[in-house]
């Protein structure tokens, strides 16, 4: 097991370049630019600071497991960073990295110091990495490396290894040791099922691996859904879709398909009928599923990166750490929650993203709330906003999640989250206009109950001629709806309903191309929305996505249940 008092070079690489101290974390996907390495997250005090040839601090990343990807196509297209640097256990970018260097012979450095030595580097101006030492301001630190031969394998881990099932299982394999060394785990254990999230179009570097693998002869073992993909994958050539774009995203699917995944084509898989049980240990990546699953089911897996859930899902075996043992599951803080007077359904996305922003790295235990009856639609827009704000895998909610009551860590802080604090995040995800151009539902995809709710709020009512209206769902809820004559009512109403493909894969022209302001009920869009599509983001309700719909504007200033103090 790696020591914590140790520098430790978790992947090798040459290199120099000009110091960058990132003062919080960051989401590669949906927060750097996979072309230039310019951060666009414009929530991120760093935003628009250039990570490419430089050698990036930060404490840990955060957000999306397809952080993985975006490093991948910064290093393919000479836009990554000289090195990154991390004060704490890291597994996204670490992933992209190892991926970069192991089949594509584009190698990044990365480090893990300890918070001492991280400090003294951030003061720096350049640094060196060269062979096992770091040199920065006169200084020399050695450096260790992960040790694969500690780990306890099994005669069929052995097997895969020597590579007697073919290359790509061996590197599958190979991979899944290696972050296993690098995560401090002494063993594997087997997964009963893999989510893969790797399979949106948002850069070539997802299709350029996806189809290696296949080629290698990848299949998956366990069973195994897919995210949602960058087109409706049977109808994208009636958008309009730029045939080169919507042949690779098929490509890209379809890879998947061929090793053996289902295609589900959802962000949302616990929306299944098949969703996984307490104490089941599962690979799923995707980082609203994770939490979700982790917080709400009480299943166990850690936030995989993307890449990884492929080799775990042609493995089907994981390393033990993180959250898939009991101990790493418990609180390290507890976040009060000053509940206003009266409460609607945003207030969860809400405090998603501040419970993230407050607990950056740790598992929360959010408590106040223990008076409320939170609908599962209520914990799906928590947990997604969350992913948005913080690196940690699960969240607790006192009084309501499976292991909302175990006992906080000795050492736990304590925090409010405030109705001011509520105030101001209102404000800050309303800063655009409030003539909307365009409604936007699904993120993460939205649920049959959530489309029922939809289609009673409009009333039926149709959509403003200036406003499009468009809802992302998955193939099972679609086929749900469908049967319960709700599509028809939407589609009579004005509204797009797309399957297969998320808002956080959606571009133009699916995306409207006149549309200027979008309007969301999700905390996760509302954040990464602005840098993904350009565009003014307005927040609020499914009441107020619905009122927006049909007048066309969002309601100016502070909701009233947000001006209700108790």
């Amino acid at each position: 097991m790696i020591s914590t008092v140790e520098a430790t070079l978790l992947v090798s690489s040459n290199t120099s370049g000009e110091v960058l101290t990132c003062r919080e974390g960051l989401s590669f996907w949906g927060g750097v630019d996979p072309e230039t390495g310019v951060i666009i997250d414009v929530h991120h005090p760093d935003h628009g600071a250039d990570l490419a040839g430089r050698v990036v601090l930060m404490p840990t990343s955060r957000g999306s497991c397809s952080g993985s990807g975006v490093l991948l196509q910064l290093a393919r297209n000479g836009q990554a960073p000289a090195a990154l640097v991390f004060r704490e256990a890291e597994d996204i970018l670490t992933l992209g990295a190892i991926i970069s260097a192991r089949l594509f012979d584009r190698p990044i450095a990365v480090l893990r110091l300890p918070p001492a030595l991280y400090d003294v580097l951030s003061r720096a101006t350049e640094a060196e990495i060269d062979g096992d030492a770091l040199h920065f301001s006169g200084q020399s630190v050695p450096l260790s490396r992960p040790d694969t031969q500690r780990l306890r394998l099994s005669e069929t881990d052995h097997h895969l290894l020597a590579g007697y099932d073919g290359l790509a299982r061996q590197i599958a394999m190979e991979v899944v040791c290696l972050m296993a060394a690098v995560q401090g785990a002494d063993e594997l254990i087997d997964v009963s099922r893999a989510h893969i999230d790797g399979c949106i179009l948002a850069h070539d570097a997802n299709l350029g691996f996806a189809e290696k693998m296949h080629e290698m002869g990848a299949k998956v073992v366990v069973p195994t859904t897919i995210n949602a993909i960058s087109v409706d994958r049977e109808n994208w050539q009636s958008w309009g879709v730029i045939p080169d774009f919507g042949n690779k995203a098929s490509r890209l699917a379809d890879a998947y398909v061929n090793m053996g995944a289902r295609p589900t084509f959802t962000c949302a898989p616990y929306l299944l009928d098949d969703a996984p049980r307490v104490d089941e240990a599962i690979g799923w990546s995707e980082s609203n599923a994770v939490i979700y699953a982790n917080s709400v089911l009480g299943a166990r897996t850690q936030k995989h990166p993307d890449y990884l859930d492929l080799f775990i899902a042609i493995t089907g075996r994981t390393p033990n750490t993180g959250v898939y043992l009991a101990e790493n599951r418990i609180p390290v803080c507890e976040l009060r929650v000053i509940l206003p007077a009266q409460i609607e359904d945003a207030l969860w996305p809400m405090l998603g993203w501040l419970a993230g922003s407050k607990s950056p790295s740790g598992i929360p235990v959010l408590t106040g709330l223990e008076g409320l009856v939170p609908a599962p639609d209520d914990f799906k827009a928590l947990c997604a906003a969350f992913g948005t704000m913080s690196a940690a895998p699960m969240l607790h909610v006192r009084g309501h999640t499976p292991e909302g009551d175990i006992p906080l860590s000795a050492d736990a802080s304590r925090i409010d989250i405030t109705a001011g604090e509520l105030r101001e995040l209102w404000q800050a995800f309303n800063a655009a206009d409030d003539q909307v151009d365009l409604v936007a539902i699904g993120s993460p995809h939205a649920s049959l109950a959530e489309v029922r709710r939809f289609v009673d709020l409009l009333g039926g009512s149709s959509c403003h001629p200036a406003t499009k209206t468009i809802v992302t769902v998955g193939r099972s809820v679609l086929a749900d709806m469908t049967g319960e004559g709700l599509l028809d009512r939407l589609q009579r109403a004005g509204v797009e309903v797309i399957p297969d493909i998320c808002w956080c894969s959606m571009t133009e022209p699916v995306f409207p191309a006149a549309a200027s302001v979008v309007m969301t009920n999700s905390g996760k869009y509302a954040h990464y929305g602005k840098g993904l599509t350009g565009r003014g983001m307005r927040f609020g309700s499914l009441k107020d996505c619905a009122n927006a719909a049909i007048s066309g504007r969002a309601d100016k200033g502070l909701p009233g249940w947000l001006l209700s103090d108790r």
